[in-house]
């Protein structure tokens, strides 16, 4: 599958608030096709080019650091939550009802999977795009006979959109949310991955796996691979796609 119809999947099956936030592969291809074809284009074409590159790059870069925000705000308010369920339950306050407690964790648990699914989406946001990125400057260069994709991936890879070692923090600190509030009992771990499985059936999961499948095919036979191609899928595959097992507690801190 060409590169533009698995960007174009990647963007159906994405949050719909986010479609008009990936790369305009398509209006880049378009220009690099009127370019190439228009003789004598010279310097004013490449810098035509470049304009369009930096306002997508501008773009991505735009909502990237919003959701990174978005995520700080909401790993707070989840923590919060957990917190505030564990000292109502705690021995020196009113005890709720199992019945209570159960249905409050239950919704906190299904809130972090699609928060650490929304995350893994962000993840792979960066990876298409970059991806995206360096296929149409190769194709650019092809054409033109410029050599403008190294110099400009350079300036990409600072960029804070490819920058996701802050999402990969959040992730894991997710994660360990995640293990603080599996119970340890073998009857509730079954109980616990019944409604993981429930949860799973949500679309922001459903739109994770579909975005790392995606970013799985691009790897197959990538006639861009190499240093300035496609960015390794990071621990997020690990972390979303890991069994169900109830692991000993963490505290929260």
């Amino acid at each position: 599958m060409k590169f533009g119809k698995q960007l174009n999947r990647q963007i159906e099956e994405t949050l719909p608030e986010w479609r008009n936030k990936f790369l305009s592969y398509k209006a880049l291809k378009k220009l690099v096709h009127r370019i190439s074809s228009a003789p004598r284009s010279g310097n004013s074409a490449e810098a035509q080019f470049i304009r369009l590159l930096d306002a997508e790059i501008h773009k991505l870069n735009s909502f990237f650091v919003e959701q990174e925000e978005d995520f700080i705000i909401t790993q707070k308010e989840l923590r919060d939550r957990i917190r505030t369920v564990m000292e109502t339950h705690g021995p020196t306050a009113r005890r709720p009802s199992e019945t209570e407690y159960a249905a409050d964790m239950s919704s906190i648990r299904k809130d972090i999977v699609n928060f650490h699914g929304e995350m893994v989406l962000l993840e792979n946001y960066s990876s298409i795009n970059y991806t995206g990125l360096a296929k149409i400057l190769k194709k650019y260069d092809k054409r033109t006979g410029a050599v403008l994709r190294l110099p400009f991936i350079e300036k990409v890879l600072r960029q804070p959109f490819f920058t996701t070692e802050l999402v990969s923090e959040l992730v894991k600190n997710c994660e360990s949310m995640m293990d603080a509030i599996f119970p340890e009992s073998k009857e509730t771990a079954a109980k616990v991955e019944r409604e993981a499985a429930v949860a799973a059936e949500q679309r922001i999961f459903r739109n994770a796996v579909a975005a790392l499948d995606t970013m799985k095919e691009l790897r197959k036979g990538s006639s861009t691979y190499g240093r300035f191609s496609l960015p390794p899928i990071g621990t997020q595959e690990t972390l979303l796609l890991r069994p169900l097992q109830p692991p000993s507690p963490i505290p929260i801190q």
